[in-house]
């Protein structure tokens, strides 16, 4: 290595460090932008301007969905279970997570508008690339699971966006600590997904068979 190179160690080291410190910067604005002016009017706009980025750009400070999609399929074995245990971690989320994906969510069509700015247009186009990824490795797996007779034959692209559709649908209306409990709704809606998957929970280990029953709640 040249002298005068940079050690490719320390610049990773530099650019984790910076990447969690405005993911961090972020999540902050995100907080206080929601407690003062609520979830419906909060922009992703103004939580750019907070900490000097363009709002595409934020995009490059959340760690990849598709990293965490490989974590949670990285197992070649049965579908079946693989599907399980993707759905539920998709909602082992912390306070700051949820908050997170409500933003993602309610502006991510704003990838689709091309940007006048060079840096705005190149972090725009990286953000439409890796929701492609996204969704192409969800369409790889449902075949996978197509492939091994688990789920019905399908087109893995629609039945991608059914799934996915479902999921996201929660950020829109979801809030930490109102009537239903992140778990409640986990429950519901992995369900759903599994429903809308076309897979047949095993008759020996039924949805709710492993999970602690509720409380029954009186009727008002």
């Amino acid at each position: 290595m040249p002298k005068n190179a940079a050690s490719p160690t320390g610049r990773g080291k530099r650019s984790a460090i910076s990447s969690r410190s405005k993911r961090q910067e972020i999540l902050t604005s995100a907080i206080e932008h929601f407690g003062r002016h609520g979830y419906e009017y909060t922009k992703w706009a103004d939580i750019a301007a907070d900490v000097g980025l363009g709002s595409t750009a934020l995009y490059h400070y959340f760690e990849s969905k598709l990293d965490r999609f490989e974590r949670l399929t990285s197992e070649r074995g049965a579908f079946g279970p693989a599907l399980e245990r993707l759905l539920n971690g998709l909602f082992d989320l912390t306070e700051l997570d949820v908050l997170r994906n409500r933003v993602l969510v309610a502006e991510e069509g704003m990838v689709a508008a091309p940007r006048t700015s060079p840096r705005e247009e190149e972090a725009r186009r990286l953000a439409r690339a890796r929701m492609r990824d996204i969704e192409f490795a969800w369409a790889a797996f449902l075949t996978r699971g197509m492939e091994q007779g688990t789920i019905p034959e399908t087109d893995p692209r629609l039945l991608t966006h059914a799934v996915l559709g479902l999921y996201k649908s929660v950020w829109a209306w979801y809030r930490p600590g109102g009537a239903l409990s992140l778990p409640e709704i986990r429950d519901f809606f992995v369900e759903r997904c599994l429903a809308v998957a076309g897979y047949a929970l095993p008759s020996s280990t039924p949805a709710k068979a492993q999970r602690k029953p509720r409380a029954t709640r009186k009727a008002a």
